[in-house]
């Protein structure tokens, strides 16, 4: 679905156009053009190719979907994969992808399975026509920051939802819980990773070295989004090592636990044996038994029972056991 496409000449927007006026407003110098697509159709993607010039790989990738965050060279033509991370209405993280073609004179942007749009991207750009006049480079500057700043609330929520577990940790019997939300939230955090890594690697290619000519000019902004990304990985990197430990202290209390389970369970089954121990004595009816026939044998064996087990209570109870 078509959003916008929207003509600009030295950084100050023309007008709204068609999509067939592309072709008309891309001859004219110092003109580019930007246009959104949402969800894009198979009818939509062939229709963009034709006008931009796009390369049948690119567009088989954007036809497709599913890639791995990265920047392509073709001639002139940069293509660039982007995963947009969000959380769902049941807090789960939902991925989407937006794919972006850029040229000296357009700029293509394919949102899909995503509900987070670029509208104020646009809008901060027309705002700033002073930036917008370096042209192509700068709008895919814009998008790529406006991606990559969507993570840091994801990493902040990550960090308070690590934080509230590790709260939780030494409550008894919260430990097969806690596992399982470390383990939710380790997935998480693999998610986002797997958003942010290649992309710190492939953003590389915008600064620095040899630089594709359509970013020339906006060779700062790109790495300013290196180093965002760089920030974002090293928060990333640290949730991951502190899950790794919150785990493994998860499991050390469930061992603790269970041993006190274990300690408990022993010491009463001490003080029943001793208990046992003595009624079985007086339970075997020999003959010649003379507390059997002793007035106080009965209340006295009861009373050595409760005694002995009374003093062997106490006595794991001191200990800890009980």
């Amino acid at each position: 679905m078509l959003i916008n496409c929207v003509a600009y000449h030295q950084g100050t927007k023309l007008a709204d156009i068609p999509v067939e006026a592309i072709s008309d407003h891309l001859s004219q110098p110092d003109c580019f053009v930007w246009v959104a697509l949402r969800d894009a159709s198979e009818a939509e993607l062939a229709q963009a190719q034709r006008e931009f010039g796009l390369h049948d790989l690119a567009i088989e990738d954007a036809r497709h979907g599913h890639q791995r965050p990265k920047i392509e060279e073709y001639g002139d033509t940069l293509f660039v994969v982007l995963h947009l991370v969000e959380f769902s209405p049941t807090d789960e993280l939902r991925l989407g992808e937006v794919h972006i073609f850029t040229g000296p004179n357009f700029v293509l942007s394919v949102r899909n399975r995503s509900t987070q749009g670029f509208l104020g991207v646009r809008q901060r750009c027309e705002r700033e026509p002073q930036l917008l006049r370096l042209g192509s480079g700068f709008v895919l500057y814009a998008l790529m920051d406006a991606v990559v700043d969507r993570y840091f609330p994801i990493v902040d929520a990550l960090e308070t939802e690590l934080e509230t577990i590790e709260g939780q940790i030494f409550e008894r019997n919260a430990g097969r819980a806690n596992i399982e939300r470390l383990y939710e939230l380790k997935h998480k955090v693999i998610a986002l990773r797997h958003a942010v890594a290649p992309l710190l690697e492939a953003v590389t290619k915008l600064h620095g070295g040899r630089v594709p000519a359509v970013c020339a000019s906006s060779e700062a902004y790109f790495r300013d989004v290196h180093d965002h990304l760089a920030r974002i990985q090293n928060s990333i990197d640290t949730i991951r090592d502190t899950i790794g430990t919150a785990i493994q202290v998860n499991l050390s209390m469930v061992t603790i636990e269970e041993s006190e389970v274990t300690k408990r369970l022993a010491a009463w089954a001490g003080i029943f044996a001793v208990a046992t121990f003595f009624v079985g004595i007086w339970g075997m009816n020999f003959e010649r038994m003379p507390e059997l026939k002793w007035a106080w044998g009965y209340p006295v064996a009861l009373s050595l029972i409760a005694g002995t087990c009374g003093l062997m209570w106490w006595r794991f109870r001191r200990a800890g056991w009980l």
